[in-house]
Formats: structure tokens, C-alpha cells, sequence
């Protein structure tokens, strides 16, 4: 056995010989994530080991000092195994650091009308707890006033909670936390992948059924009630996490025809999921559009009205898996694509998540000075994903970046001073320097190139085989905590978004979450939903023709 010390979370946990450094951090409740699926090529678990230390671990089952320079200190820590005592330095502020997270979204006006009622008997004295008509419980005495439903938006990043107040429909708490799941596998498809085992999928959806029952104590702390007054969840998130949120094995969502398992629109029993609020307690899961338009998107067509508007309207959630819903008089037409991890920050040189010190701001003036904000006013110590379309986008603007994608190199003669002095070489390529820490390469570019790419890709599929015009549509509806943190003239620059969409975008937030919310508190919606989610026509676009060209085309800035 071997001792592992963490610092400077000051945590120190026993393991056998031969775990490696991530599962021994796992043990001890410190966050350490690897996107990679601990292949070791994402770099983001990376720790510092003093030299005492280097000497009691191995790497690929050899000493560490027999694959580095003996001075090295930084090691991967999926891929370091422990062979006796350690001390192991963490990322500076990683593991206390707080998410930025939209916890709100637009939602229109709602009759209080909650599947879950009370109704106080006097001669009995007793409360009875009713599903609709289906009686759920009766409890001691008038417990009229603990009354409460909760909603969580499953994102493939984070989680975000609310606990609600069924008798005024008031939101009374709400907190967010890291979704477990991505220190396994970042996206979706790692997932699929990982989660198409059985010790894959108990191992996700263990962690994510902890994190969401971590959230519930929570909210139930911060709003002085217990969690056996909560009887309804619902739960919002696209449709790989609704599979592993209910235990449900996604493999089918990996092979054509990418049919889900989990079809939504129903109820399941929490204490069945595991989870702890009411032993009576339901879960609610919003109705599922297809494989890869997921109950999230439901949630965000209720929240935005989309289905109620004659006029021609785009939603569109930006994220890791950008799904995206045409409306014209009412009539539906969605489709998926798989943008990658880039727009969280991941797989970027300098990319962190939405967290203290993210530059999430940037912007270059005409005499070349820049500007940047960062999240908590903080020095600037990584890059998240609203900060990486800003810099891509003025270095596209400010002819740093051609339409091809490549930077500039040799100084850019033509440019002010102060930006040929950021161009510089990094391992013999170019790069540009953010500030003296941090920086972009042209690999982290090709990767914003990728991620924009698919995501204009899909709207332009959209809008072809819907037979409409960029020009012709209305309004466009930007979804999801991180669209609500972008810049218009970012997305039009970078071509992420066309140009004929300038003047007519608005960002709508987390519809997830507020469309979770319409859900919990009134009943009806939900047969209307259901309604229009059969009607929803799902494009494919693996079976759109030429497809690839579109999307080799949109790859340019």
C-alpha cells in the first residue's frame, strides 16, 4: 500500500500499488478531469510530482525517471501508476475553482397548474399527494405548505438545479456543479462509447445520480426544507444523458439508425434512480425529438414558444453536440451535429473551462492594442469557450487569421506594431500570444475551424432542405449557458452564424432549464409537447447529399 498526498487541497488517501495518480485523486474526492477517456492525449490531468516523489511511480509500468529528462516534475496522471508514498501538486486553483454557469433562460408566461397536488382530508387529518389522479402518499397532519418540485439540466458539462416551490411557482434555490461524467469522457460519443459497458455505464451513471442527490441537499440547505418535500424531478439534458441519468445502456445511439432507447414524455420512480427526495417522489423526463435533438431542445421550443410563432425562426444550442430547430408557421424541422469539446475550452492549448481567470472577453483596436475580460476580474490563466470565438474572431478581423484558417507568419508587415510583437513561433509553428501566459496555435485554430464549421454546416442543411433562404428567416434564437455569453460580432465573423442573420439574433439562455421549469409547473404543456414532438421532422445529416462539401465550405472564415 502507498499514501498519496494531494496539495494544496491538503487530502491524502491509501491505494494498492500500481493505481494510477487519477484514480487515487478520484478516491479522494479531488477533481481531476481527463476528457480523454484516460488515453493520455488531452494533457488536462496533468500534475507535479517533487523529485522524491517521481521516484515511486511508474509510467506504462516503467520508472518515470526511464521516460523523461530527470529534472522533469509533470506527469499525466491517468498514466502514472503509484508505487510507493507521493506528493502530488495540483493545477493551481483547479480544484477550487467555481464554474461560471447560466442557471436562467427565457421562458413566456405559464398558469400554475403542477402534475403534483395536495389535498389536506380535516376529519382524517391527514394530507394526501396526488400525481394527476393517482395517489402518491398520505402524510400525517397538513403539510400543505412543503410543497416542491425540482428541475435539473443534465448539460454534457455541467449540471444546473433549481428546487421550485409548487404552490407559487417561485424558484426558491438554485446551484451547479461540473457534470462527474466529463472527467471520463468529454463528449457525447466517448459516452456512447465508454457507457455501452456495463462497468462504463454503472461507473457514469453512479456518478451522475451522487452529483445530482449532492444538488438536492443543497438546495434543500440553502431553502431550510427536507428532501421528502420535493416530489417531482424533471429532468432536462440531451438524449445520451437522459439514457445514462435512468441507467439505460446508450449503445443504439452509436450505430445507424441512432435509435434512443429513451423516448421520454413519461414518469419513473426517483427512489428507483436512486434518487433522494420523496419516497413517493416521480421523475419526470421531457419528450425526446430523435438520437441526437434531445429532450434539452423540447424543453427549449416550450420555453421560446417556437411552435406557436407563424413567423421563421432558427434555435440554436451551441455546444459540444450543436443541435439546432427550424420553425416556419409553426411547422418543425431539426437536426444535430457534433461540434467537439473545443467550444468548452477543451483540446485548446490554453483552454480552460468557464471558470475564475478565463479570459472569456477579447477585442483588438485599430492601433492593434487588445483588451480582455476575465471571469472574476482575475489574472488570466486559461481561455474558455467565449473567449476563444472572441480572439479567433478579431485575429480573422484584423487580418491575423486568413480565410483558410491559417495565421499569418513573418511578422505580418502590414499590421500595427503591437500585434506583430503576439506573433510568434512555438515549437517552430506560429502562434499568437493572448498575453505572456497564454496563447493560440494554429492547431487550437483548425480546432474553432472544426467546431464552427459543423455547426454552420448544419444550419445550412437546415435551411436548404427546408427550401429557405438565410435572408428569409426572422429571428434567431441562440440557447444554452454557453451561447448566452457570445458576441454577435463574433459569430457573424468567424461565419459561424451567416451574415444575413445581423440585427435578428437574441440570446435566450438556458431553455433547458426554464423550459424544465414549464414542465414541472404546469401539466398541460406536457400532452402539448408530446404532441409536437411526434410532428417534428428530424433531418439526418449523414443522409443529406453532399453533405461533406458543405461542410469542407464552412470550415472558412
Amino acid at each position: 500500500m502507498a499514501i498519496v498526498y494531494f496539495q494544496p487541497e491538503l487530502r491524502s488517501v491509501e491505494v494498492a500499488q500500481g493505481t494510477s495518480i487519477l484514480q487515487a485523486a478520484r478516491l479522494a474526492g479531488v477533481m481531476l478531469e481527463s476528457p480523454c477517456n484516460c488515453v493520455g492525449t488531452c494533457a488536462k490531468c496533468t500534475v507535479r510530482l517533487d523529485p522524491e516523489s517521481l521516484k515511486n511511480i511508474a509510467i506504462n509500468g516503467l520508472p518515470a525517471l526511464a521516460w523523461s529528462d530527470p529534472e522533469a516534475t509533470e506527469v499525466l496522471s491517468c498514466q502514472a501508476t503509484v508505487l510507493g508514498d507521493i506528493r502530488v501538486e495540483l493545477p493551481t486553483g483547479e480544484q477550487t475553482q467555481t464554474l461560471q454557469v447560466l442557471s436562467h433562460g427565457e421562458r413566456g408566461p405559464l398558469d400554475l397548474d403542477p402534475c403534483i397536488r395536495k389535498t389536506y382530508e380535516e376529519a382524517a387529518d391527514e394530507t394526501w399527494v396526488f400525481a394527476l389522479d393517482r395517489l402518491l402518499a398520505k402524510e400525517p397532519g397538513d403539510t400543505r405548505s412543503t410543497h416542491f418540485g425540482m428541475v435539473v439540466d443534465i448539460g454534457t458539462t455541467t449540471l444546473v438545479a433549481s428546487l421550485v416551490d409548487l404552490s407559487t411557482g417561485q424558484e426558491i434555490a438554485a446551484a451547479s456543479a461540473l457534470n462527474p461524467q466529463s472527467r471520463h469522457a468529454q463528449d457525447v460519443l466517448s459516452r456512447i462509447r465508454l457507457a455501452s459497458e456495463e462497468a462504463g455505464l454503472n461507473l457514469l451513471h453512479g456518478e451522475l445520480i451522487e452529483e445530482i442527490n449532492r444538488l438536492t441537499g443543497e438546495l434543500g440547505a440553502e431553502a431550510g426544507i427536507a428532501a421528502g418535500s420535493i416530489y417531482e424531478m424533471v429532468l432536462s439534458g440531451n438524449t445520451c444523458m437522459l439514457h445514462l441519468a435512468t441507467g439505460q445502456n446508450p449503445a443504439s445511439l452509436g450505430k445507424y439508425p441512432f435509435a434512443p432507447s429513451v423516448s421520454g414524455g413519461n414518469h419513473l420512480c426517483a427512489d428507483r434512480q436512486g434518487l433522494t427526495i420523496a419516497s413517493s417522489g416521480l421523475v419526470y423526463l421531457p419528450p425526446v425529438i430523435s438520437g441526437f435533438v434531445g429532450a434539452d431542445i423540447t424543453s427549449g421550443i416550450l420555453a421560446t414558444g417556437l411552435h406557436r410563432h407563424g413567423d421563421t425562426s432558427l434555435l440554436v444550442d451551441i455546444g459540444t453536440n450543436g443541435e439546432m430547430v427550424l420553425s416556419r408557421g409553426g411547422r418543425l424541422r431539426a437536426t444535430s451535429t457534433a461540434a467537439g469539446p473545443a467550444f468548452e475550452g477543451m483540446n485548446i492549448s490554453c483552454g480552460m473551462r468557464a471558470s475564475r481567470g478565463a479570459v472569456e472577453s477579447f477585442a483588438i483596436a485599430q492601433d492593434g492594442t487588445v483588451s480582455m475580460n476575465t471571469i472574476g476580474g482575475a489574472e488570466a490563466t486559461g481561455i474558455c469557450g467565449s473567449g476563444l470565438l472572441d480572439i479567433a474572431a478579431e485575429l480573422v478581423e484584423h487580418g491575423l487569421i486568413g480565410g483558410n484558417g491559417r495565421l499569418v507568419e513573418g511578422g505580418g508587415s502590414k499590421l500595427p506594431s503591437p500585434l506583430q510583437e503576439r506573433l510568434v513561433q512555438r515549437e517552430g509553428k506560429p502562434a499568437f500570444l493572448v498575453t505572456q501566459e497564454l496563447f493560440l496555435t494554429q492547431k487550437d485554430i483548425r480546432q474553432v475551424q472544426l467546431a464552427k464549421g459543423a455547426v454552420r454546416a448544419g444550419i445550412e442543411c437546415l435551411l436548404q432542405d427546408s427550401g429557405i433562404a438565410a435572408a428569409e428567416v426572422d429571428r434567431v434564437l441562440i440557447a444554452g449557458a454557453f451561447g448566452y455569453h457570445l458576441r454577435e460580432k463574433s459569430l457573424l465573423s468567424l461565419g459561424l452564424l451567416p451574415r444575413e442573420f445581423a440585427g435578428k439574433i437574441a440570446f435566450v439562455g438556458n431553455t433547458s432549464q426554464s423550459g424544465g421549469q414549464a414542465f414541472l409547473l404546469n401539466r398541460g404543456v406536457r400532452d402539448e409537447m408530446a404532441a409536437v414532438v411526434k410532428e417534428i421532422e428530424v433531418i439526418e445529416l449523414a443522409n443529406v447529399p453532399d453533405f461533406d462539401k458543405v461542410f469542407v465550405r464552412c470550415l472558412s472564415f
